[in-house]
């Protein structure tokens, strides 16, 4: 059973069109943020590899979305990674977050270049200072579509990301994904983390810069 309305057509009439002022938790994300302490941990032939990085987010607010009833309210976001000093992407990444303000909901979905995509699900308070959101192999609801190679050398089995906002105004987060590495016996846990400090402010959403 679900919380939602029979009539799953009809739209709400009255949407306050500032994304900005409904975001819940996901308000301290909206922006454009830097770090330059990331450090990755990821499968290698002899074991483990420990990449630090340098990461730009942009994240900036989208339109209300309506699937009908529901209203759903976001930032859309580019991930850009670097080495530290080098050119060539090491990791490149766009997507979502979404807030459904009626039940908690977060969403969070991300696409990458090497052929994956996932949607993680959450719930938050809008006042929280931190939240969690989760993937899982075959659901259909919070899941994970990887290429035929990635899915045969490099399957991934789970994605946990856990965001907490600090007190200087900087937020962090830290990403365990579970990875069943072709030939290995066990899972491999397969994390990122990083400090985010914001160096631009978000725009408003269309809608919004067109009332105001």
């Amino acid at each position: 059973m679900s919380d939602y309305p029979e009539d799953i057509f009809t739209e709400q009439d009255d949407l306050d069109v500032d994304t900005l002022a409904n975001l819940g938790p996901l308000r301290r994300l909206a922006g454009v943020w830097e770090g330059t302490k990331g450090l990755d941990v990821n499968p290698f032939t002899d074991g483990q590899r420990r990449q630090v990085y340098v990461e730009r987010i942009d994240l900036q607010p989208i339109d209300p979305q309506s699937n009908g009833p529901q209203v759903l309210y976001g930032l859309r976001y580019h991930t850009h990674i670097v080495k530290p000093g080098e050119v060539e992407t090491y990791h490149d990444q766009v997507g979502y977050w979404l807030w459904d303000r009626a039940s908690g909901d977060i969403f969070h979905s991300l696409t990458i270049p090497r052929g994956q995509v996932v949607l993680a699900k959450g719930n938050a308070g809008a006042d929280a200072d931190t939240f969690e959101v989760n993937a899982t192999r075959g659901s259909t609801e919070a899941g994970i579509c990887s290429t035929p190679f990635l899915e045969h050398a490099f399957r991934t089995d789970s994605f946990h990301m856990r965001v907490t906002f600090n007190d200087d105004g900087t937020w962090s987060y830290f990403e365990d994904t579970v990875l069943q590495v072709l030939g290995r016996d066990g899972p491999f846990h397969h994390t990122d983390r990083n400090t985010l400090h914001r160096v631009a402010e978000p725009k408003p959403n269309p809608l919004a810069l067109a009332e105001a």
